[in-house]
């Protein structure tokens, strides 16, 4: 077999071996730009990319030879799923690769959020000794609501057996998933029980500020928001509002509606300044998949569907 794949955003260093074992040939170049990507497309089979590019229908129409794209990561928002299928090309992407840093993560940042590490540790620096200010509230106590899933909702709900709590989740294109450790449940009875709400769904144009100020005034109870998802699904100013309300009770970003800060408008920027000020919001900068491990076993998972797509034997 003579395949090459144009590589075209950092990865880890592990791909280009991976892909010579199963005779693709590699052309690493994650500095290029989108300008020399839509001039040298053509020449390849195969195309991975990360969050830099954007497969929209002018890079297709230019990949005359395309039989592949890999999405190093879960996601596929950058891809124009519909119009590459309509082509013919199959899409790759990896969630199977990062699901377990997002759900360890995603662990970590409501746990923070509950118990107040964040503020607190800042507190402390700061020579200020509040223990009754900084106590916390036990996750076993509350009733954990999850939309979506995946590998990424399933593996988190993995993590949450271990705390005894409550979990409902809430998945619109599955059915019959529910066990004696997940409730199975619709968006209504959801509202009625969830104190934590956390998002594991796709960015596509039906979660596109899906969850927002009307959505969120349908819990009975006044919720903790946990967003490792993305941040487009929930608009920012509802966000703010509702903290201002006490609907929601405190966030734990790890992902925000727009994280190119040089890009930011003017409003845009007074947002983010106005949430970075709340002492009950916890934020990490889009690297609940982002481990060691995972960057590397990413490849290996894109690499071992790309051995499926032209049915090699191989084992990583």
């Amino acid at each position: 077999m003579s395949k090459k794949c144009l590589i075209v955003d950092e990865m880890h260093e592990s791909i280009q071996e991976l892909l010579l074992q199963i005779g693709v040939k590699p052309t690493y170049r994650p500095t290029i730009s989108r300008a020399e990507i839509l001039e040298q497309i053509g020449e390849y089979e195969g195309l991975l990319i990360r969050s830099k590019t954007n497969v929209d229908k002018e890079l297709v129409d230019k990949a005359s030879r395309l039989e592949f794209i890999g999405r190093a990561g879960a996601g596929l928002d950058k891809i124009d799923v519909e119009y590459v299928e309509s082509k013919g090309i199959e899409i790759l992407n990896a969630p199977e690769g990062n699901r377990d840093a997002l759900a360890e993560h995603a662990v970590g940042l409501l746990l923070s959020l509950l118990n107040n590490i964040n503020s607190a540790d800042a507190e402390v620096r700061n020579w200020i000794w509040d223990r009754e200010g900084n106590r916390g509230i036990e996750l076993s106590d509350k009733t954990v609501g999850i939309i979506g899933y995946g590998y990424m909702g399933q593996a988190f709900v993995q993590r949450l057996r271990a705390f005894d709590c409550r979990v409902l989740v809430y998945d619109k294109y599955k059915k019959g998933f529910g066990t004696k450790n997940v409730e199975e449940v619709s968006l209504e009875k959801m509202f009625s029980k969830a104190d934590i709400l956390s998002l594991h769904i796709p960015l596509t144009e039906e979660t596109n500020g899906w969850i927002d100020k009307e959505f969120f005034n349908r819990f009975r109870k006044d919720i903790y928001l946990l967003n490792t998802a993305r941040g487009e699904i929930v608009p920012i100013k509802d966000i703010l509002n509702l903290l201002d309300v006490g609907k929601i009770k405190g966030a734990a970003l790890d992902v925000l509606e727009k994280e190119k800060f040089d890009q930011l408008t003017k409003t845009q920027k007074e947002n983010f300044e106005d949430l970075f000020t709340r002492k009950n919001v916890v934020l990490s900068p889009h690297v609940g998949g982002w481990t060691f491990a995972s960057y590397k076993r990413i490849n290996e998972v894109l690499v071992g569907k790309i051995a499926t797509h032209y049915r090699i034997d191989w084992d990583a």
